[in-house]
């Protein structure tokens, strides 16, 4: 399986590829979910490879560690998968 972090820089990296509608699925600890945000409103800082940030609908920031990343959707396909821990 790819590294979430090669994959966040072929979106990012390849038009052609990149140029897709991604959404992200992580899990929420406070939700015991996968909660998916379009990828365009999560804000990566390409200096931080350890976390991205996304604001909920009450407009409270998450800092969202990439471990807890379980889907990535491209035009709505399922295109990359982490198994769920244990």
């Amino acid at each position: 399986m790819m590294p979430i972090h090669e994959l966040l820089s072929r979106i990012r990296w390849d038009p052609a590829f990149g140029s897709a509608d991604f959404t992200l699925g992580y899990w929420d600890r406070v939700q015991e979910r996968i909660v998916t945000v379009p990828l365009r409103e999560a804000t990566i800082d390409p200096q931080d490879h350890f976390a991205f940030d996304v604001v909920d609908d009450e407009g409270e920031v998450h800092h969202v560690p990439f471990h807890r990343v379980r889907q990535v959707f491209r035009n709505g396909t399922l295109i990359w998968e982490r198994p769920a821990p244990p």
